[in-house]
């Protein structure tokens, strides 16, 4: 089986990624790194944006230079926890659309459930970055991309923080066409589903709302 991952390991995210794993880092803090972690795996995830050339004028001279080109890409933010990869993603490329999928964890048989779903139009013609911060059991980013793909996408790639075996081979089983980008491929899930050593409920951590 084609395993399309691809483990963003720079200095400066792993780094970042420590200090979001350790229990005793605030909310504030921890979506601040996410922010900024998302912000340096969208170059990564957007390397081989389609780009073309227009005339412009240096205070110089005038040149042909590089400039991104067709369809503006969108990002899909799986919620809630989505949203803590969407906002540095929007500072790397502030003209992207954005979607919405609504999805909640059912905690007996840890499948997704939607209740949500808002998104552009002409998604075929678009480069769809789906974002959730956990690749766990990969129910979720299964529904997600179901539903994207649904709507009429054909290129999509996703990006979390953390992915675990298990999701990885339930997403590259089922959606083998979609690039998955992680800061961390993580050592297996327990028995509730969550990953391990992971960073605990990404959602809880960056809303303030854990117990």
């Amino acid at each position: 089986m084609k395993n399309n991952l691809v483990v963003v390991d720079h200095p400066m995210i792993q780094h970042k990624l420590t200090i979001m794993r350790d229990r005793d880092t605030a909310s504030g803090k921890f979506r601040s790194l996410l922010k900024e972690i998302s912000l340096l795996m969208g170059y990564e995830a957007t390397r081989d944006l389609p780009m073309t050339n227009r005339s412009i004028e240096t205070p110089l001279e005038e040149m042909e230079a590089p400039v991104l080109s067709g369809k503006k890409l969108c990002i899909f933010s799986v919620l809630r926890a989505g949203d803590g990869l969407l906002t540095g993603l929007l500072e790397l490329v502030p003209s992207a659309r954005v979607g919405h999928v609504g999805l909640y964890r059912d905690e007996e048989t840890l499948e997704a459930v939607e209740y949500f779903y808002k998104g552009p139009q002409q998604l075929e013609d678009r480069l769809c970055l789906v974002v959730d911060p956990m690749l766990a059991t990969g129910n979720s980013a299964k529904a997600a991309i179901d539903k994207v793909k649904s709507n009429g996408a054909k290129n999509i790639r996703f990006i979390c923080l953390l992915a675990s075996p298990e999701g990885l081979e339930l997403l590259n089983r089922e959606h083998p066409d979609v690039t998955i980008y992680t800061a961390s491929l993580e050592r297996e899930l327990n028995s509730s589903g969550y990953i391990l050593p992971g960073v605990g409920d990404a959602g809880d951590r960056l809303f303030g709302t854990c117990k």
